[in-house]
C-alpha cells in the first residue's frame, strides 16, 4: 500500500449511492474478462446527476484523470453490489475521502483492498474543487490541497490499514494464519 497518493480530485456531495457509482443497467459485463472489465471503468460514476458533479468522471476511454474522490456523508449507500468499489478501482481511483461511508460499501472496499477509504471530520467536499491537485500522506494522516495551499486532517484507518496493506481480507487472513494457505 502506498503511503503517499497524489492526483486530481473529483468532488461529490452527500448520499452518493451504488446505483450512481455504477448504474444497474451496466452490470452486464464480466469482472474477470480483461476487456469487459474496462466497461466498468468507463461507466464509473455515470449515474451521478449532472447537477451534482462537475462534468464526467471518465471523459473518454475507461480510465479517469481523477484518482481521488472527495465526498460528503454516506458515500456508497444503496445495494451491496461489489461492482461499485470495483468500477472505481478499474477507473483508476486510489483513494476516496468522505465524511462517512455506507457500511457494506466500506466493507467491500476493504475486503478487496480496492483503494484507500479515508475519512475526515471536515467538509472537504466544500473546500475542494474538481480538478484540484491533492497529496495524501497516509503516515501523517493529512491531505494537502496543492492547488489551494491548505492542509486537512484525516482519521486513522485503524485495523483496516493492515488489511489494505496485505492486499485484501483473504490475503490478510492467510498472512496471519487465520485461514490455511493453498498447498503448493
Amino acid at each position: 500500500m502506498k503511503t503517499r497518493i497524489e492526483g486530481l480530485a473529483y468532488v461529490l456531495g452527500d448520499d452518493i449511492d451504488t446505483d450512481q457509482i455504477i448504474p444497474a443497467h451496466h452490470l452486464v459485463y464480466s469482472l474477470s474478462d480483461p476487456e469487459e472489465r474496462k466497461q466498468y471503468g468507463r461507466f464509473a460514476l455515470s449515474g451521478v446527476p449532472d447537477h451534482q458533479c462537475d462534468g464526467p468522471f471518465v471523459p473518454e476511454g475507461w480510465r479517469s484523470p481523477y484518482t481521488i474522490i472527495v465526498a460528503g456523508d454516506n458515500f456508497g449507500s444503496g445495494s451491496s453490489r461489489e461492482h461499485a468499489p470495483a468500477c472505481l478501482e478499474i477507473a483508476g481511483v486510489e483513494a476516496v475521502i468522505a465524511n462517512s461511508y455506507a457500511r457494506i460499501f466500506y466493507r467491500n472496499v476493504v475486503a478487496g483492498a480496492r483503494f484507500s477509504p479515508l475519512e475526515t471530520e471536515e467538509a472537504l467536499n466544500k473546500a475542494t474543487r474538481t480538478g484540484d491537485r491533492l497529496a495524501i500522506d497516509l503516515e501523517k494522516l493529512e491531505v494537502e490541497n496543492l492547488t489551494r495551499g491548505t492542509r486537512h486532517a484525516l482519521l486513522p484507518l485503524g485495523e483496516v490499514q493492515g488489511i489494505l496493506e496485505a492486499g485484501g481480507l483473504f490475503a490478510f487472513a492467510r498472512r496471519h494464519g487465520l485461514i490455511a494457505t493453498a498447498a503448493g
